[in-house]
């Protein structure tokens, strides 16, 4: 999934009463995205060049999540969305990926040299997106 289709989801549940839809807090994390990106690259390309895994996950969240290592945090850059560093492994080490689907999420996976493979997480639940360096 990219981040356009979760942009153009249904009616958020914050929608104002007089019929206008409140604005996804995801605008805020592509607007982060623009500025995280460079760093964001460049521990990608590291988590690799280091054989860390080929598979490098960026988990995106606006509250605590025990996933990864922290890597950029909003409240020291004066952002919306922390981003912490993972990993398949660590995905399916900690179970948020099923064993049987590992295969599936490899056959998915984009280039990570074009895009960063993000876990967004949001009060409503998680979701796998893939944003363009």
């Amino acid at each position: 999934m990219d981040i356009e289709d979760l942009l153009k989801g249904g009616q958020p549940s914050g929608a104002a009463a007089d019929g206008k839809t409140a604005r996804s807090p995801l605008h805020s994390l592509k607007a982060d995205l623009d500025f995280y990106k460079e760093s964001i690259q460049e521990i990608s390309t590291e988590l690799m060049t280091e054989g860390y895994t080929l598979y490098p996950i960026f988990v995106a969240h606006q509250h605590q999540v025990d996933v990864g290592e922290m890597i950029l945090d909003r409240e020291e850059l004066n952002t919306r969305w922390s981003i912490q560093a993972s990993s398949l492994e660590e995905f399916v080490e900690r179970g948020i990926i099923k064993e049987e689907k590992k295969a599936h999420f490899i056959k998915q996976f984009k280039p990570a040299k074009e895009y960063m493979c993000l876990f967004v997480v949001v009060p409503e639940g998680a979701n796998f997106v893939f944003y363009p360096f």
